[in-house]
């Protein structure tokens, strides 16, 4: 079949999974105080929870997703994970305002549902592109970002646009209510398992031993062993496998932070627009801006242009300049809410650095461990991204739950990237040996 069919039907699929990205749409409706404006009430600290174990069980999934890949094939894979993705937002729309609820099927079960389909486009992408392994493996995770702008347009546009979302209400005491927001989720559900279905059909893998016309794999070098074909054991023995765990982490940690807390620190009393003059309104729009507009479009954007740079400058050279960007977008990032343009500007290339670490890691995997196990390893090296999930959203709602600035948040996570641009270096000069 034309293999450019498998990048649309991967697109199809990410789209439905980007909704992990969208959670920053739900955190004001689901906090109560002190804007009073939600029938909700739970913490800045849970909403994060929330976010952080379905990152967390997202990347333990992708290992399952792995191993279930080679055994029974990419479509069967794609589809479970569909189904689990949809099932658990559907269910989450049943239970209220139960805090346990929400976070054992948001989290949980559809947390699974994303880990599961995630890296079926990825592995089944790169088998059938050996030649442009950093473009396909880019578009084929380019959903996962853009999928956000639409949901999060869907659940709670700004109010310039001039229309209500599904879980916005513009009169009455609450201008969120538990109906609406569980309204949203049921939507998303079905929406979700029509996508993820619909492009499940797509993944299948090429025929044994087959390559594009005229393409010859490159030779290897002298001297320099091969992981044409790593198993996992023998990945996990590998020096270059920690150094890609360690900066995934960092570029984890940095990215989930902001994405899971930009509109929290655009309303902050302390730190966001409110302390600079603006109006409640204006902070809410320029905080769903952000986080709906220039943050996702540009993560989608990131991970197709660092793919593509990376075929060209190596992936070492590209990952220290995507880490030695991010350290600087994030020390500045605090000082934006005085200015709703720097803002919007710095957090949409936040998101575009964020974004190039899911077309980076999964060609460094393959290029250093083979792609015959991609599905599998890569699922391993996807841990460090749950681990990023779980420190970085939740360190900033416990920074905020204590009244401490952000600045205690995005500093460190500044200074980490500073680290991981170092780790990059030490991998770019293993990779010449």
């Amino acid at each position: 079949m034309n293999r450019w069919i498998v990048v649309i039907g991967g697109i199809l699929i990410q789209l439905a999974l980007g909704a992990i990205y969208a959670w920053s749409a739900f955190t004001g409706p689901l906090q109560g105080a002190p804007t009073a404006l939600s029938e909700f009430s739970f913490t800045k600290t849970e909403t994060q929870a929330i976010f952080s174990v379905g990152l967390l069980v997202f990347a333990i999934f992708t290992i399952i997703g792995g191993r279930l890949q080679i055994k029974h094939g990419p479509m069967k894979v794609a589809l479970l994970g569909g189904v689990l993705l949809g099932l658990g937002y559907i269910l989450a729309s049943f239970v209220g305002a139960n805090f346990i609820g929400k976070l054992i099927f948001i989290g949980i079960l559809a947390g699974a549902g994303i880990g599961l389909a995630y890296v079926v486009p990825i592995a089944t992408g790169v088998k059938w592109f050996p030649d442009k392994k950093g473009l396909v493996s880019g578009l084929a995770v380019a959903g996962f970002g853009f999928g956000a702008f639409i949901w999060v347009l869907l659940a709670n546009p700004p109010s310039i646009l001039g229309f209500t979302g599904l879980i916005s209400q513009q009169t009455g005491q609450f201008a969120y209510t538990v109906t609406n927001v569980d309204f949203a989720f049921l939507i998303y559900g079905i929406l979700f398992l029509v996508l993820v279905i619909s492009g499940s059909f797509t993944m299948k893998n090429p025929p044994a031993g087959w390559k594009p016309n005229g393409w010859n794999p490159p030779q290897p070098v002298a001297g320099k062993a091969s992981g044409a074909s790593l198993k996992p054991k023998a990945m996990l023995k590998s020096k270059n496998f920690y150094l890609l765990w360690m900066m995934f982490l960092v570029g984890a940690l940095a990215g989930l932070m902001v994405i899971g807390n930009v509109q929290n620190f655009a309303k902050s009393p302390t730190d966001g627009f409110f302390a600079y003059g603006f109006s409640a309104q204006e902070a809410i729009d320029f905080a769903v801006i952000g986080a709906a507009v220039c943050l996702p479009i540009f993560n989608g954007a990131g991970r197709i242009i660092w793919g593509q740079v990376s075929d060209r400058i190596g992936r070492g050279k590209t990952m220290i300049a995507m880490f030695t960007f991010q350290a600087a977008m994030m020390a500045i990032f605090f000082y934006t809410t005085s200015n709703p343009i720097l803002f919007y500007v710095i957090g949409a290339l936040i998101g575009f650095n964020f974004g190039g670490n899911f077309a980076l890691f999964p060609v460094c995997c393959s290029d250093s461990f083979g792609s015959e196990n991609l599905s599998i390893n890569y699922g391993f090296l996807f841990t460090a991204y749950g681990i990023g999930g779980i420190v970085g959203p939740i360190l900033a709602g416990i920074v905020q739950d204590v009244g401490m600035s952000f600045l205690y948040a995005f500093m460190p996570a500044a200074v980490l990237c500073i680290f991981a641009a170092g780790l990059a270096v030490v991998y770019q000069l293993g990779s010449k040996k």
